[in-house]
């Protein structure tokens, strides 16, 4: 999705300043941690229905849609995706076990290329649809508009800027389907973390076998179990020092090598799969060197409290993310809004649909679409509200979502071109 600062800035918040959005934002996570460790009364009632994630999604969500805080001109975003998900990525994965990823089976992938089919169905669907609800939404350019967000829901940031080169969007089409992407994106990703709280019923429903999700959550489980310990100042500060170091070595790698990325014949087009972003180079590597620290001494950390510590830096994220939606938004051009919707309706159908005739538990279905339409940032969020081992096999699915997202949403728009 797009960088928020790629966003047309609105009226001033009341309270723009980061340090004092930070502190709002933790408060709020500590609230909602804290009200959902209640064991009686209304907490336990309220938190059997509405998931404390969604909760930490949710709420930052509310100040940015009443002005209290702006999420497209802070820097707590761009802050937590570069520094805080590597880091959480790279602290995820030292307690992996990474043979146990290879035996989820290839079910994790169908479900993800179904959702990039999902995605490039939708266009379609909601551009029929919209063409007999409300024609006044679809005509003239906006099919322009509809690829740069089939380019960011099949891949990412860059695949979306791509499309607004190659089909010419309009500034103006390309601010409101920058609206459009971000908002019903975020809408999705709330409901996704809504059905991951509820996933026990839904693999009954698919009559999923989850025996190799199950073995590998018991097997982290297992391990944290036999190597807890009361960590020490020490551990903790190597805890830090593992997270944030390797961070620093995949940024001072990523920097130089998409540098020299850059450097090659143009005609090679290798912008095409993201491998001139910098923020792809920086996750793949940030997850790379953890799975490489899980066969090392370094997994002892676990014991201390390695994936809790990435969690709570996920969190801090997952709060920035929620601070991006403004459901206000939806005021300004509801009708665009309804066909963003009616294209993600039939994602969701599609994706419910072969989960069901494939049997795939709702773990591949959830990540499977993040992977499509939130890419790498958000992608590990859903991953890890299923548990926090697995927020890796999202990251590893949103990678093929980079190399797909150009040419699947140039095909988007080759079809969108002769529909209209």
């Amino acid at each position: 999705m797009l960088a928020p600062d790629t966003v047309p800035a609105g009226p001033p918040p009341m309270i723009a300043n980061d340090a004092v959005v930070l502190g709002i934002l933790a408060v709020i996570l500590g609230l909602v941690f804290w009200t959902s460790s209640r064991e009686s009364g209304f907490w336990k009632k309220f938190y059997g229905i509405v998931p404390a994630l969604l909760l930490c999604y949710f709420l930052p969500s509310v100040l940015n849609s009443l002005g209290v805080i702006d999420g497209k001109t802070s820097g707590l975003y761009p802050m937590a995706r570069d520094y805080l998900l590597p880091s959480a990525l790279v602290l995820l994965c030292v307690a992996i076990d990474f043979k146990a990823i290879l035996r989820l089976g290839p079910k994790a992938v169908v479900m993800f290329l179904t959702g990039t089919f999902g995605v490039m169905l939708g266009a379609a669907v909601s551009l029929l649809a919209m063409q007999a609800i409300h024609p006044e939404t679809v005509a003239g350019e906006t099919w322009r508009g509809m690829t740069t967000v089939a380019g960011s829901w099949i891949g990412g940031g860059a695949n979306q800027a791509a499309m607004k080169e190659m089909f010419q969007v309009d500034a103006t089409v390309f601010g409101q389907f920058v609206a459009v992407d971000v908002l019903v994106a975020n809408v999705w990703m709330a409901v996704l973390l809504f059905l991951a709280a509820r996933h026990v019923a839904f693999d009954r429903w698919t009559g999923a076998d989850t025996t190799a999700i199950d073995d590998m959550k018991r097997r982290i489980e297992t391990y944290q179990a036999e190597h807890t310990r009361n960590p020490s100042l020490t551990d903790l500060m190597l805890i830090l020092a593992l997270g944030l170091g390797a961070t620093g070595l995949a940024h001072a790698i990523a920097d130089p090598l998409v540098a020299w990325i850059k450097s090659l014949p143009a005609e090679w087009r290798l912008q095409d799969y993201s491998l001139t972003a910098r923020f792809f180079w920086i996750t793949m590597l940030a997850t790379t060197i953890g799975l490489l620290l899980s066969f090392t001494r370094a997994r002892k950390l676990e014991g201390a409290g390695a994936s809790k510590i990435g969690s709570v830096m996920l969190y801090v994220l997952v709060a920035t993310i929620g601070m991006q939606m403004d459901l206000g938004a939806l005021l300004e051009r509801p009708w665009l809004f309804a066909l963003g919707l009616i294209w993600i309706a039939t994602h969701a159908v599609l994706m419910i649909g072969m989960a069901k005739l494939i049997r795939a538990p709702l773990f591949f279905m959830a990540v499977g679409s993040q992977a499509n339409i939130g890419g790498a940032a958000s992608a590990p969020v859903v991953a890890s509200a299923f548990h926090p081992s697995l927020a890796p096999v999202g990251v590893l699915l949103a990678v093929l979502g980079y190399a797909l997202g150009t040419y699947c949403a140039y095909m988007v728009g080759l079809m969108l071109q002769w529909m209209v």
